[in-house]
């Protein structure tokens, strides 16, 4: 059985918030597609009888057209129903109480790949405060979470350490839905907003992505594929370094390296830590863009054998504790700026708090390793009233 997502079931049932605003906008990316990859603008608009009259576009724009961090996306027009598409990666991440003038509802239909760092969820949360103080209700179209419901992966964020890649205390895998994590959100930050989240029909919470029996549809331009999204959990921290984390290559985040890496020593180096679940394999690759553009790199490639076993935090913080002790003089920490934050190291926003970077830097004992990586004892507990599925 193909599981159903939000936005069709929003179409074969619509909802009572959408059938009595006038007016509503969409927040969406090209992604957001029903099964037959008909994008969610035409078909809201089509059935909806020209409600849709503003779209909303998260980071890498619409059409997801800017490959890399901190490129922003202009405002722009949408070329076949007419109406503005308001870019919420500009000079704003919330929406203006001005591009919210004239709606009566606003509908999120965007593809989360379960990765506390990723930031549709947070433009979801500047939404849900706008909205919030315009007395507008918000409606998730609800959408699988790729990784699955049931494992989660990373200690909290650390509240001091919030920014763009993290605004609430959630795990870096968190298990979640969108839907859910909107629900959670909107209680634990407080922003009050009239919340309404269009479920998803036949997801169980122990399916990956495979098993949802829906294609792929890359919801941001670095992750092409699902391998690449079940790595990302761990291999985003690499954004946070010097090392490439395959940026420019047709396999981003499954590569990583540096000019200074040697492939046999770092596996050599890394075997006796039981990386469950993955073969890593040594490579050479040249990015096209971004670290090391047109230079040759060397690592290795992330490939997945056993999903259920492998862990992604875990296995990339043994990556990066492995690079820092065995080339110390050429392995560094990316600095500021990094997704608007100008003062904290980008590997302490993404990592969640210090801990991580400080037990590399220290060449901390190995044994810390799965405290590190490990999500609190009690995260289901906090979060299953918020459940959905």
């Amino acid at each position: 059985m193909t599981v159903a997502i939000g936005l069709e079931v929003c179409l074969d049932s619509p909802p009572d918030v959408l059938r009595s605003a006038r007016t509503f906008g969409l927040l969406c990316n090209q992604a957001s597609v029903d099964l037959q990859f008909r994008h969610a603008p035409e078909l809201l608009a089509q059935r909806y009888r020209d409600k849709l009259k503003a779209l909303f576009g998260p980071q890498h724009g619409l059409w997801s057209t800017q490959q890399d961090n901190m490129i922003e996306t202009p405002h722009a027009v949408h070329p076949r129903l007419g109406i503005p598409v308001h870019s919420l990666y500009a000079e704003t991440r919330k929406p203006t109480q001005q591009m919210l003038a004239g709606l009566d509802a606003l509908v999120v239909d965007l593809q989360d790949v379960g990765t506390r760092v990723y930031t549709y969820i947070w433009t979801l949360t500047y939404c849900l405060s706008a909205c919030a103080q315009a007395g507008i209700p918000v409606v998730v179209l609800d959408r699988p979470n790729p990784l699955g419901g049931t494992v989660a992966e990373g200690p909290l964020l650390d509240l001091d350490y919030r920014s763009f890649v993290g605004r609430a205390a959630i795990p870096m895998r968190h298990g979640l839905t969108i839907g859910e994590l909107a629900r959670y959100c909107n209680d634990a930050i407080g922003y009050g907003c009239d919340l309404h989240v269009i479920q998803v029909q036949g997801w169980r919470r122990a399916m990956l992505w495979p098993e949802t029996g829906r294609p792929w549809v890359p919801p941001s331009p670095n992750l092409p594929t699902f391998a690449s999204a079940l790595v990302y959990p761990g291999q985003v921290l690499l954004e946070g370094t010097n090392l490439s984390e395959g940026r420019g290559t047709t396999t981003p985040f499954e590569v990583c390296g540096a000019p200074f890496v040697d492939p046999w020593q770092l596996l050599a180096f890394l075997t006796p830590r039981q990386l469950a679940g993955v073969v890593l394999r040594p490579i050479a690759f040249e990015p096209t863009f971004q670290k090391f553009a047109g230079e040759q790199c060397r690592g290795v490639q992330l490939h997945v054998t056993d999903p259920a076993a492998f862990q992604p935090y875990r296995t990339t913080l043994a990556l990066l504790r492995a690079v820092h002790e065995l080339w110390p003089r050429d392995f560094a920490w990316r600095q500021p700026p990094y997704e608007y934050e100008t003062q904290k190291a980008p590997i302490d926003i993404l990592a969640g708090s210090p801990a991580s970077r400080e037990w590399i830097d220290r060449d901390g004992s190995w044994s810390e390793l799965e405290k590190l990586a490990a999500a609190p004892a009690d995260w289901w507990q906090r979060v299953r009233r918020f459940l959905s599925y």
